[in-house]
């Protein structure tokens, strides 16, 4: 199982949302490129970031530092504000390896058959983030009223191959993953599926494992101090 310590950016900053509501927004780290050197020196060989500049306005003003992560050599996974193939193209083009497409799979599901036709399915992801099983888009402030294991296997059908499910209920709440929504989920698809959202120490890795995801992403924990990373890396087994 793939651990993935997440990095958000705003403004240039490493913050923290809850539930994802932009108005808890919170600063957790000084300088992004210093933690993720931390990630590494902890065994973490694949990064999660979000633009969230770009997730909620569209504007992508954090690419240099994303960059200066990619050039650690770690596989930069990086979400947020990614809409066209001209945003993909910038993205691959400053170092990440691979991209999640969030609202634009939802409002533009052809979007995204060309992205995996063009990039292939191991560097596009996308990214279900749900509240009570409804997707939402719009760095989670509108509801799509789509119900995300639907949403799933739509995205499945047209080629897709890695799923990132976040519970918006659960989020930079440490409270636990939602561990039934995503069997749910993997009952439902066969992609690769990593979990976003609650984890909050290390025995929900271990859990998180035994349930079969592909991937966990570690953020508030993390911060929080409430997990130790480098045992969560031995938890999750071999890293790629």
């Amino acid at each position: 199982m793939i651990i993935l310590p997440a990095i958000d950016l705003k403004d240039g900053k490493v913050v923290r949302l809850y539930k994802g509501d932009f108005d808890t927004v919170h600063q957790v780290a000084q300088d992004p490129l210093a933690t993720a050197m931390k990630f590494c020196q902890a065994g973490a060989r694949q990064i999660h970031m979000v633009d969230l500049d770009g997730a909620k306005d569209g504007r992508r003003e954090n690419g240099a530092i994303v960059a200066q992560v990619a050039g650690l050599g770690l596989k930069v996974e990086l979400g947020g504000g990614i809409r066209s193939m001209e945003d993909l193209e910038a993205v691959f083009a400053g170092g990440a390896f691979r991209a999640v497409i969030g609202s634009a799979a939802v409002e533009r599901p052809e979007f995204v058959a060309q992205a995996v036709k063009r990039y292939g399915p191991d560097r596009i992801a996308v990214g279900i983030d749900a509240k009570n099983g409804l997707v939402r888009t719009a760095g989670w402030t509108e509801d799509s009223g789509r119900n995300y294991l639907d949403f799933a296997r739509e995205m499945e059908q047209i080629g897709v191959k890695n799923i990132i499910f976040t519970d918006i209920d659960t989020d930079g709440t440490l409270e636990g993953p939602a561990l039934d929504r995503l069997r749910e989920l993997m009952d439902s698809v066969s992609c690769r599926v990593t979990a976003s959202g609650g984890v909050s120490c290390n025995q929900d890795i271990r859990d998180l494992r035994t349930l079969g995801v592909w991937g966990v992403i570690i953020g508030k924990a993390y911060y929080a101090g409430t997990i130790d990373l480098a045992q969560a890396v031995k938890d999750g087994g071999e890293q790629c």
